[in-house]
C-alpha cells in the first residue's frame, strides 16, 4: 500500500524499520517508567509494604550468595484472598525450578494463614510463565485487553505502539 500510495521503493523499505523503532522506543519508554514506579513505591520499602502488614509476606531466593528470584504475597482480609506480587527470576536462572519453589512458598503461606484462595495477575508475555502458574494448580480466570501498567500517559501514540494483555489467575484452596 506504501508503494502505491508513494511510488517510492525506499520510502516503502524504511517504513517497517521505522514502525519497529516505534514500537522498541514506546515499549522501552512504558516499561522504564513502570519500573521506576515500582522502584519509588512499594519495592523501596519491602519491609513496609509486605513485612509488616499482617497476612504479607516477601521472599528472596539465594543460591551461591547471589539472589536469583524474588517473590510477594498481599493478604486480604476482605475476601479473604493472598495475591502473589512481584515474582520475578534472574533471566540466568530460568528454568532451573526457582520460581515453582518461589510460587510453592506462597501457596503454603496461604494455606498456613487460612486463606481461601490464592490470586495473581500477570502481563507476561511468555507462554513458560503462564504455564508454571497453570502447574502450581492456578486456573485462568480471565483476559484484560489493552491493559494500562501504572505510569502509562495514555498518549496515542502509546496506544498505538505499546499495549498490552493482563491475565488473571485463581487458586482455590477450600471453600469458603
Amino acid at each position: 500500500i506504501c508503494f502505491v500510495v508513494t511510488k517510492s521503493f525506499l520510502l516503502t523499505c524504511c517504513l517497517p524499520i521505522f514502525l519497529m523503532g516505534m514500537r522498541y522506543y514506546f515499549s522501552r519508554k512504558v516499561i522504564l517508567h513502570y519500573l521506576d514506579c515500582a522502584l519509588h513505591t512499594d519495592m523501596s520499602d519491602i519491609e513496609q509494604y509486605y513485612m509488616k502488614p499482617p497476612g504479607s509476606c516477601f521472599w528472596v531466593a539465594v543460591l551461591d550468595g547471589n539472589v536469583v528470584g524474588i517473590v510477594a504475597a498481599r493478604g486480604n482480609e476482605e475476601d479473604n484472598t493472598v495475591e502473589l506480587l512481584r515474582m520475578s527470576v534472574d533471566s540466568n536462572y530460568r528454568g532451573k525450578g526457582i520460581a515453582k519453589a518461589l510460587g510453592r512458598k506462597v501457596l503454603e503461606f496461604a494455606m498456613l494463614n487460612n486463606y481461601s484462595s490464592v490470586v495473581l495477575g500477570t502481563t507476561a508475555v511468555k507462554m513458560a510463565a503462564h504455564k508454571l502458574y497453570e502447574s502450581l494448580g492456578f486456573k485462568h480466570v480471565g483476559v484484560v485487553e489493552h491493559y494500562a501498567l501504572p505510569g502509562m500517559t495514555h498518549s496515542l501514540l502509546e496506544r498505538m505502539f505499546f499495549q498490552l494483555r493482563y491475565h488473571r489467575y485463581r487458586l482455590q484452596l477450600r471453600e469458603e
